[in-house]
């Protein structure tokens, strides 16, 4: 079956009551996103940059798109136009690390096999979440813990939610958009404070730097990773 097309209309995500119009994603707020994030690591954190997978073949990511009978949301395929993920794990991002074309397709295979074995394709109460559903579509993950692009119709398609490996899925405190996410990262690093992967702050992580000048989100006030001193980040590109 092949991936549906895009419509120009499709290229905006309604933004959920409460949040700024600033929020409401359009083509190319990821790419800037991605740009801030890289020139603050090229000066900052030059071991990270490496970790930056170059960009997926854009035929990769419509073969992922037929073989998933779904299409990726703008946002996500102008994230992985930019980069593949990173070309191996490591604490880059508050939230988790952003996966590579092949791999979401992994994951999301993966999730429905087990979904289907567990009832996990249906919420346990009414007005809940299901374990895992067909149209959420992992951006980043780690230990089973994805956060994953809601692709269902309604006020709450395109935000940025969370999908467990031992609990039901989330959209609580939720992104609006990959874009105002990958924003906030690069907020905190060009202006200074923190971010969280919860658009409510939750978990808040800042940005340190370990002794080999590589970025690593943790809690405020952490000092050390591993009893290996961490200090705060640079903030700016100065």
């Amino acid at each position: 079956m092949a991936a549906a097309r895009f419509r120009a209309s499709d290229r905006t995500t309604p933004v959920p009551r409460g949040w700024p119009r600033a929020t409401v994603p359009t083509m190319g707020q990821v790419t800037d996103a991605w740009s801030a994030i890289e020139r603050w690591m090229a000066r900052h954190a030059p071991r990270s940059a490496e970790l930056l997978a170059g960009p997926a073949d854009p035929a990769e990511i419509a073969a992922a798109e037929a073989r998933l009978r779904v299409a990726f949301p703008p946002e996500l395929v102008e994230s992985l136009r930019r980069h593949d993920g990173l070309s191996r794990w490591d604490n880059l991002f508050p939230g988790q690390p952003p996966l590579q074309v092949a791999q979401i397709v992994a994951h999301h295979e993966m999730c429905m096999e087990i979904a289907g074995d567990v009832d996990g394709l249906e919420p346990v109460e009414e007005g809940g979440e299901p374990w895992w559903h067909p149209l959420w579509i992992p951006f980043a993950e780690i230990d089973g813990d994805a956060q994953i692009i809601d692709l269902r119709p309604g006020p709450g398609h395109g935000r940025l939610g969370w999908s467990y490996h031992d609990d039901r899925g989330t959209f609580r405190d939720a992104w609006p958009s990959l874009s105002a996410y990958l924003a906030a990262t690069a907020d905190a690093l060009l202006r200074g404070g923190g971010t969280s992967g919860y658009a409510d702050g939750g978990r808040y992580c800042f940005p340190y730097l370990t002794p080999d000048d590589t970025l690593w989100w943790a809690s405020p006030g952490t000092s050390d990773l591993d009893g290996e001193p961490l200090r705060p980040a640079p903030v700016g590109l100065t």
